[in-house]
């Protein structure tokens, strides 16, 4: 979803929040909370205290309303879900991401076009675990080959593949993506 659907605050949003360059906040993090807390391990208000290694403080109220509004579309990418809808297809988010997927989800109402069903910090698993691919085709119902996934990081697709599943590695241009999608798909009957 993250890179994919809907811009990433962390590459700008974030650092640009601490007064920092994204290599400085990369340095300074503490590297498995985030992880942490894409899979439900730690509370939001946990996260924000473990985010900075050296437990550094910050106004947390302001970093989260600063996140929270800086969802956006990426461009091209809400027509083509619209695209996707009206054609007939049930589309799913698989997504490494924490509770804050319901911000998204208020600012962007995403759930037009598909359903946050299999998001990291509800399954306890993140990408590139081939389990959770596993668990979405099975909580589906249906084989691993039926199911098309789109994702930004090679290993991700990679990680599908490897279940059976076809994947997509989106690379930033929403019409290259519907060039190489929508042959890919069946005309649905609704």
């Amino acid at each position: 979803m993250m890179d994919t659907l809907v811009r990433d605050p962390f590459r700008d949003v974030m650092p640009s929040f601490f007064g920092m360059t994204l290599s400085e906040m990369l340095q300074l993090k503490q590297p498995e909370a985030w992880g942490e807390f894409e899979r439900g391990e730690l509370s939001e208000a946990q996260f924000l205290e473990r985010f900075f290694a050296d437990r550094r403080r910050f106004d947390h109220a302001a970093f989260c309303a600063t996140i929270r509004g800086s969802y956006a579309w990426l461009e091209g990418m809400e027509p083509l879900l619209a695209e996707l809808k009206a054609r007939g297809h049930t589309m799913h988010v698989l997504s490494n991401y924490p509770v804050w997927y319901r911000w998204i989800e208020e600012r962007l109402a995403l759930s037009r076009y598909v359903s946050w069903t299999f998001m990291s910090c509800r399954l306890g698993l993140r990408k590139p675990d081939p389990r959770i691919f596993e668990r979405a085709a099975g909580e589906l119902g249906v084989a691993p080959s039926a199911c098309l996934f789109i994702d930004d990081r090679p290993q991700n697709c990679d990680a599908a593949r490897a279940v059976g599943m076809r994947a997509i590695r989106f690379g930033g241009d929403p019409a290259a993506l519907a060039e190489e999608l929508l042959p890919l798909l069946p005309v649905q009957q609704r």
